[in-house]
């Protein structure tokens, strides 16, 4: 009889190892991850669970607040609720004792899933206040010291202050409002990358504030300080009836820096009756009618230290009638992206038309090179008409036209 031959190949699996329990990652304080001059008093704390398993749940928590971050070594005695039994892992509530102004606290969470194994400690994560009452500002507003016609659009004023700063920095802080709005520089350099800034609000009974990490532009010795202040929709043109300063008529500004030094010194300087004020090369600038810039008024170094003031007008302290000072309510505006055109034509009425391919919120960025005194002027719409032509009958009162003067000489970029 024949014999078969038989291979038997055998395969043994492995038990798969149990997933561990899942851990904490996307920390957020009042939605936002490490956010600074925050003014909630009880400031609303979430997180999320990542785990390789699924259906896995929340079964309790344990959150832990100090201020300062090497006290998680020790035994916190801050803030720490304990094994919370619960499935919650958005707004939960900080509930320790009073918060300070100007105090960074860090926190951290671990949770229990369904069958009451614990995660590890999350990475701890910040949160840092800001200036809770008003007996924290000492900052005075100030208003620019330059004759105004506040019954048309006025040229933007550039507000200048120094200080010194005498010892190595370990922070510093700008809290900055306008009634306006602004912008803000510190030796020659921008703060921050926030527009629009403080942001349309109730003027007359809130206005917003923002704070900036201010560290890296300190030096040590002389400093300087500045800001440029628009109507924006505080005194400028607002919607289409022709209406102007709809909630006042005088623009001003108040600036707060906090430089705590590394041997625990702490310094406040802030807006003064010592500040400067001049007129510079924004001759008029409106949500709604455009701007208009003469380069040819640049003056270089404002901003910075050794800068010659001298022909520069005073300030005045401005009687700014008493009003909340308030944390943003929401995000900021950023630039988020460039566009590039995707055509440019001539139309039959004999315009150039730069067609950026969509409809958006956004400005534009000129390369130009010509004579001094030469003028180059950009109008914006959303539309051609049936004919091909720019069309802007749509804007109503809205002029949304941009001039620019150049200086002469190099290739000059100018953004409004």
């Amino acid at each position: 009889m024949p014999m078969l031959s038989l291979l038997v190949s055998v395969t043994v699996a492995a038990a798969a190892t149990a997933p561990g329990p899942p851990s904490v990652v996307e920390l957020r304080t009042e939605y936002k991850a490490q956010p600074l001059g925050i003014d909630a008093a009880r400031p609303r704390l979430s997180w999320k669970l990542r785990s390789p398993a699924r259906g896995v749940v929340q079964s309790a928590y344990q959150v832990q607040v100090v201020p300062d971050a090497a006290r998680f070594a020790d035994r916190v005695s801050f803030w720490d609720t304990g094994k919370v039994a619960s499935d919650r892992s958005v707004h939960v509530a900080y509930a320790g004792p009073p918060l300070q102004s100007s105090r960074r606290y860090y926190w951290r969470v671990r949770v229990w899933d369904g069958g009451g194994a614990s995660s590890r400690w999350s990475d701890p994560a910040w949160w840092e206040m800001g200036l809770l009452a008003p007996a924290d500002w000492t900052a005075q507003w100030i208003e620019p010291g330059l004759d105004e016609d506040t019954a048309r659009s006025q040229p933007v004023p550039m507000l200048r202050g120094r200080f010194l700063v005498d010892g190595a920095v370990r922070s510093a802080r700008a809290y900055v409002t306008a009634l306006g709005l602004y912008e803000m520089e510190i030796n020659g350099r921008r703060v921050g990358d926030e527009l629009f800034t403080p942001g349309w609000t109730s003027y007359k009974r809130r206005l917003q504030y923002q704070t900036y990490d201010v560290t890296s532009h300190l030096r040590r010795g002389e400093n300087a300080a500045g800001a440029m202040l628009g109507d924006g929709w505080y005194r400028g043109y607002l919607a289409w009836n022709d209406r102007r300063k709809i909630y006042g008529d005088k623009v001003a500004l108040l600036a707060q820096i906090r430089i705590v030094y590394a041997d625990g010194r702490v310094q406040v300087v802030g807006t003064d009756s010592s500040w400067k004020a001049a007129r510079g090369p924004v001759l008029m600038s409106e949500i709604y009618m455009g701007e208009t810039y003469d380069a040819r008024l640049e003056r270089a170094g404002w901003s910075a230290p050794g800068f010659d003031e001298s022909g520069w007008a005073g300030v005045r302290v401005a009687p700014v009638a008493a009003r909340a000072l308030v944390a943003p309510a929401g995000p900021p505006v950023r630039r988020i992206e460039e566009v590039r055109p995707v055509a440019v034509r001539k139309t039959p009425a004999g315009d150039t038309v730069v067609d950026f391919g969509q409809n958006m919120v956004g400005w534009v960025r000129l390369k130009v090179q010509g004579p001094a005194g030469a003028t180059v002027k950009l109008r914006h719409a959303e539309v051609l008409d049936k004919d091909g032509n720019f069309y802007t009958a749509n804007l109503r009162a809205a002029t949304q036209l941009v001039t620019y003067t150049l200086k002469g000489g190099a290739e000059e970029v100018y953004e409004p």
